[in-house]
């Protein structure tokens, strides 16, 4: 609800402004809650716009502890009106908390399906604030569209091209910000930021979208997760706006309507050839044909009954919804697929980041759901990569190469798990068993490893140092990245062959973002959670165990057998490992956060098991 009020209070003409919210569940008290929410703006809107708040997200502004550079911060007016008004957001608090225990409503009342519902849909409008005010609501309209299980409900695509359809027939508005439920609009002028990039008459002819960086406010200080993606929106997003723009982000953008309407020229186009694009509704087919059309009936019943017919599960059956038109179906990663067959249509993109983070989000807090996003995420991706979507192959011929690499190298960045568990183990192994794999020191080649792998930790720091970032932070994303390499690279590459061979159906698994508050204070003094499913712990674990005991064996061997110079590269590199993921050794002996005792004792074992059995091999080889 801090959401849909935010995106109400965006500094944009009121008559002009137009929020819809999906609600896939289908939940009465996410409809009670909207309901109150609409009537918390009537007074939260005025006030923001006459005190020139910037923080318009009801809970950060009074959660903050400065008064959000507003210029009244010393009239004794304005401190009392922000007393009334956080009043009014704690009683509007309380309304939506009382109301969700009353009703009593969870996932086992037989009487709600999350699954197979209606669709649902309903407006809020208001054509004045209040008396002194006497201006204008944004409408608000809430949108459940029907699920069935017999119908494929195709994910967040399926529920954003359901609001394409519904709000093109109440609004039509040309642009449209798509704004996840875990983020606030934390400027109120985002939506001009994006204008002056849609209405520039030099570009606005092939801008398809503006896309903003995702920022989240609940980062730790030193970001032990690397939640904030600092290489994708410091570094690569801001590369690929120097060619044709940076890759749509799921979230945060600003999108041109017709854009998502596919190669179609519309215009001079017969009736049955729309119909067989866009689907039976001649409403829809007519906000095609129209401009924005701000004075569109609100709440007549055959406009709503229009509604209900576009959020129906069968409306998209023989159409080109998912396909050609919308957001892609083909893919759980329908941001980076939908934009990358836009810039192959010939659209461009820009990525725009004010000194101000416009929009915020909460970034996952605890390692068990940071690891089940990103195997989701590089599942979709690499799914990419194999299928006839290619960035290397797909696409016009006189798209630029480099556009093509920068595609390349998002689709297959999960596969840096083969190089990374190869790296891992292989070492450590000849290692134990005394075969050397790298030159000796004193070898002049020695001196080439050095400088390559020492170059290579050197480059990573300085993207770190020059993107405001700290050593420590370098260490951390050295350490996610290695713990990454082994779970959610490995099982998206996974995930992703056995749904292209058929074995797996495509699945996506929402990411948890409230978090228990132990969680959330180990977050905070940057202490990993280790309370993670055992298929991310197990391997994490079988890693750190083969490079401790081939580093001690290899010690072992090079002080009794002189074997230092062979032997000093991989001996090194089981030590960089251990260090770099000391927090998994920590994590087997704290008290909070600790790593499972009883699925620790079987995997060390396990472990040391096939060590002895490797070692027995070389032997009798």
């Amino acid at each position: 609800m801090n959401t849909v009020i935010s995106a109400m209070a965006l500094d944009y003409p009121p008559e002009k402004l137009n929020v819809y919210l999906s609600d896939d569940g289908g939940s009465s008290v996410t409809l009670h809650a909207m309901r109150e929410a609409f009537k918390f703006s009537r007074l939260w809107i005025p006030f923001c716009t006459r005190y020139r708040i910037k923080s318009r997200c009801p809970k950060a502004f009074f959660s903050s502890s400065d008064d959000d550079d507003s210029d009244f911060v010393r009239s004794s007016v304005y401190m009392e009106d922000k007393k009334q008004i956080q009043e009014k957001y704690d009683a509007f608090k309380e309304k939506i908390e009382s109301s969700r225990e009353n009703m009593a409503i969870s996932r086992d009342d037989p009487t709600i399906n999350v699954k197979d519902h209606p669709p649902s849909i309903e407006v809020m409008q208001d054509n004045i604030i209040d008396d002194a005010d006497n201006g204008k609501m944004p409408r608000l309209v809430y949108v459940s569209r029907e699920k069935r299980p017999s119908h494929p409900h195709h994910f967040k695509a399926g529920a954003l091209n359901v609001l394409l359809r519904v709000s093109a027939v109440m609004s039509n508005s040309p642009y449209i910000l798509v704004l996840d439920c875990d983020m606030f609009c934390n400027d109120p002028s985002s939506a001009r930021y994006a204008m002056c990039f849609h209405l520039d008459p030099k570009i606005s002819s092939s801008l398809a979208f503006v896309q903003f960086p995702q920022k989240f406010y609940n980062v730790s200080k030193n970001d032990i997760y690397d939640s904030q993606l600092r290489s994708l929106f410091t570094l690569q997003w801001r590369g690929m706006n120097g060619l044709k723009g940076p890759v749509l982000s799921g979230t945060g953008f600003y999108i041109k309507r017709v854009s998502l309407c596919g190669n179609l020229a519309i215009k001079g186009t017969d009736l049955t050839q729309l119909e067989e694009y866009f689907g039976s509704s001649n409403e829809f087919i007519k906000s095609l044909m129209q401009n924005y059309t701000s004075d569109s009936v609100s709440g007549g019943n055959a406009l709503l009954e229009e509604t209900h017919f576009l959020a129906s599960c069968k409306y998209e059956i023989s159409t080109k919804w998912g396909q050609e038109v919308g957001f892609l179906y083909d893919s759980v990663v329908e941001d980076y697929l939908t934009g990358f067959i836009l810039h192959c249509n010939g659209w461009t993109s820009v990525f725009c980041e004010p000194s101000r983070p416009q929009f915020l989000g909460s970034a996952t807090t605890n390692l068990n759901d940071v690891l089940i996003q990103g195997t989701r995420w590089y599942s979709g991706l690499f799914e990419n990569g194999i299928n006839k979507y290619c960035p290397l192959i797909y696409g016009p011929s006189t798209m630029p190469i480099l556009q093509r690499l920068c595609y390349a190298e998002l689709t297959y960045f999960p596969l840096y798990c083969l190089p990374l568990c190869c790296f891992a183990t292989i070492p450590q192994l000849c290692l134990l068993n005394g075969i050397p794999l790298y030159p000796k020191v004193g070898d002049p080649f020695f001196i080439i490893f050095v400088f390559i792998f020492v170059s290579a930790l050197l480059n990573h720091l300085e993207e770190v140092l020059i993107t405001g970032g700290t050593r420590h932070k370098w260490l951390n994303e050295q350490r996610i990245w290695m713990m990454k390499s082994t779970t959610c690279y490995l099982y998206g590459c996974v995930d992703a062959l056995l749904k292209k061979v058929g074995i797996r159906e495509a699945n996506f698994l929402p990411t948890n973002k409230v978090a228990d508050d132990e969680q959330t204070q180990l977050y905070q003094m940057d202490k990993y959670d280790f309370r993670a499913s055992s298929i991310f712990i197990a391997p994490m674990l079988a890693v750190i165990t083969i490079n401790i005991c081939c580093f001690l064996g290899g010690v072992y061997r090079a002080v009794f057998a002189g074997d230092w110079d062979k032997m000093f590269v991989q001996i090194f590199i089981a030590g960089f490992i251990i260090t770099v993921n000391y927090p998994i050794i920590e994590g087997l002996f704290k008290d909070k956060g600790r790593i499972s005792q009883s699925l620790a004792i079987r995997v060390i074992i396990s472990t040391m098991i096939l060590l002895g059995c490797s070692k027995l091999v070389s032997y009798v080889s």
